[in-house]
């Protein structure tokens, strides 16, 4: 997970359209493991560093009926051995959500294997969906002022705001800018989870993130989160918990770029509970 820098003041089936894109690119890679001749399609997402890994960012491949998430794991583990030191740290997702190596697929399904990460309205509470703040994911400029506005309502004592922006260094090295990535309808998910439990968990009444995406220039906001209550000591406790949650769990990633190139920014391991499927895979990678 990424340091987003920045100050704090007062079970239906979705695919994604990245797996829809690569279903028409030609034959699906096929894992075999000598035994049974009925396949399943899967569709396998790479986000952050294992993009440049395995090579690409998604695929469509043809696995055994009944098999389990850990056969994705061993396949790519076959095909990209660099792969296999990194199991620890990955997270597994199928259908947009964190998953066990030892889930069964069907046909159909959405795996995605993410690297630490860089970091719809909820309801609740029988407030309208306006009091309860706004959650979005865009690739404009985020306009603070406007989101804080909007958040604000004269029953609040309260309103903690986190602006977290693109530094112009990193660990000695003149950045020049960033780039970020998401699984986006995950992401999205996981953003409404975490303002739905900040408001239960602080009592506090509303809660707005908005996270941008794509390429940030110096000094421009990559992620805010905004906060009314009706006290200060709970606006502040939310902001604080939902940002270090978010960096922890939230399926997005950030690009560095210098004078001299460019790296995936090194990210904060997963929560063990969230970590441990993909370190205990449990099947050597499939011979040749």
């Amino acid at each position: 997970m990424h340091d987003y820098g920045g100050n704090c003041s007062g079970s239906g089936k979705q695919v994604s359209a990245d797996t829809r894109r690569y279903k028409s690119r030609g034959a699906p890679a096929r894992y075999t493991d000598g035994h049974g001749d009925v396949f399943m399609r899967i569709g396998v997402l790479f986000f952050g560093i294992l993009k440049d890994i395995v090579g690409r960012s998604a695929e469509t491949v043809e696995l055994p009926e009944g098999a389990r998430v850990r056969a994705v794991l061993a396949f790519y583990v076959r095909k990209a051995p660099r792969l296999e030191a990194m199991l620890p740290s990955l997270a597994i997702s199928v259908n947009q959500e964190y998953s066990a190596a030892d889930r069964m697929l069907r046909d159909g399904d959405e795996v995605a294997l993410l690297p630490p990460v860089s970091g719809g309205s909820a309801t609740g509470g029988g407030l309208p969906d306006e009091m309860l703040g706004e959650i979005h994911i865009i690739r404009e400029r985020i306009d603070a002022e406007a989101v804080v506005a909007r958040l604000k309502h004269p029953a609040d004592g309260a309103a903690v705001v986190f602006d977290g922006v693109v530094r112009n260094h990193t660990r000695g090295r003149r950045t020049l800018y960033l780039e970020y990535e998401a699984y986006e309808s995950m992401a999205l998910k996981q953003l409404r989870s975490l303002a739905t439990e900040a408001r239960a968990r602080f009592a506090v009444r509303g809660v707005s993130i908005v996270h941008r995406m794509g390429r940030l220039e110096i000094g421009e906001t990559s992620v805010l989160i905004a906060v009314a209550a009706a006290h200060r000591a709970a606006a502040f406790e939310a902001c604080r918990w939902i940002i270090d949650t978010l960096k922890k769990t939230v399926p997005i990633w950030k690009r560095e770029y210098f004078e001299d190139g460019a790296v995936w920014a090194d990210g904060e391991p997963f929560p063990e509970e969230i970590r441990r499927p993909a370190g205990t895979a449990g099947e050597p990678p499939a011979s040749k």
